[in-house]
């Protein structure tokens, strides 16, 4: 599959602002599965210094300062990537046991398990909790396969939780999304992340976007996708695999990958530092997910 990504982020202010200093996640990720045929950045107004770094967990950010009065700025990314579909490959029901996992994390000297690990401990967003551990732990009984009982997590956060994008934002403490079963795509992975260190495994928080098709015999509207958030977990010798508890499956052709990191702090699209600006800028985020080409053959 190959797709042509169109990310626009505006932000309107109030006041002028004089300088602004910002970091943007938003330059898609090379992976496995995943190409990077074409970037195109455009930012307004001009910027005076602009350079592309790759940060502790491998994700490519922006890093770019404006230093002139503007009352706006806007940031406008289009990607061409192309990525293969491995669902077909991942059979839930067979794989390591959950307590054979949890052995490996501990023991194992393999370089991958011993860089998966620091995914178990606290981040910023996400703290492990005994509420966490009780809610999740009905899914892991140490003899069932480890892949099978996170996709068990996965379809109880879908069917327990409910999409509510009023109830929530980037602030809303996970006790909070865990108390009142309501939030969005970042909630559920933060709590899905939450559940799966508090048992004692690792997770990772990842960003990008998902391929929303209209209904059947209705146009796609430009800038009806948005940014998606999942997660992903690590079993020893079998390797990260990615699920997608808002829409209750693991991650294939339509999910693409931006960036990952312990939690939505590590990866925030945009953020930075402005002077002036006034109070309460107008933020506004358009995404628009293109299908370029099927039956695309990876690698050639």
């Amino acid at each position: 599959m190959k797709y042509r990504i169109h990310h626009k982020t505006r932000y309107q202010y109030t006041l002028p602002v004089s300088h602004c200093y910002n970091l943007a996640y938003v330059l898609p990720r090379a992976t496995e599965r995943q190409r990077i045929d074409d970037i195109k950045i455009e930012v307004s107004p001009k910027v005076s210094t602009r350079v592309q770094h790759t940060d502790y967990f491998g994700n490519h950010f922006l890093q770019f300062a404006i230093e002139k009065d503007h009352n706006e700025l806007e940031v406008s990314i289009t990607s061409e990537l192309s990525i293969k579909d491995n669902t077909s490959n991942i059979n839930l029901d067979f794989g390591t046991p959950c307590a054979y996992v949890k052995y490996l994390l501990q023991n194992s000297k393999d370089w991958e398990t011993l860089c998966a690990r620091e995914f178990m401990l606290d981040s910023p967003m996400v703290q492990q909790h005994q509420d966490l551990a009780d809610y999740a732990a009905s899914s892991f009984s140490d003899d069932r396969p480890f892949l099978s009982a996170v996709m068990d997590l996965t379809q109880r956060i879908y069917k327990d939780f409910t999409y509510d994008p009023q109830f929530s934002d980037v602030a809303t403490p996970l006790a909070d999304v865990l108390k009142h079963r309501r939030g969005v795509c970042q909630d559920f992975a933060h709590l899905a992340i939450g559940c799966l260190r508090s048992l004692g495994y690792p997770a990772r928080y990842v960003s990008g976007y998902l391929e929303t098709l209209p209904p059947p015999g209705q146009e796609k509207l430009v800038g009806a996708d948005a940014t998606h958030a999942w997660f992903a977990v690590y079993s020893s010798g079998e390797g990260w695999y990615e699920f997608d508890p808002t829409n209750n499956t693991i991650t294939g052709a339509q999910h693409i990958t931006t960036a990952w990191g312990r939690d939505y702090s590590d990866v925030t699209p945009l953020k930075g530092v402005i002077f002036g600006g006034g109070h309460s800028p107008q933020l506004l985020v358009s995404v628009d997910v293109q299908r370029v080409a099927e039956n695309y053959i990876f690698g050639l």
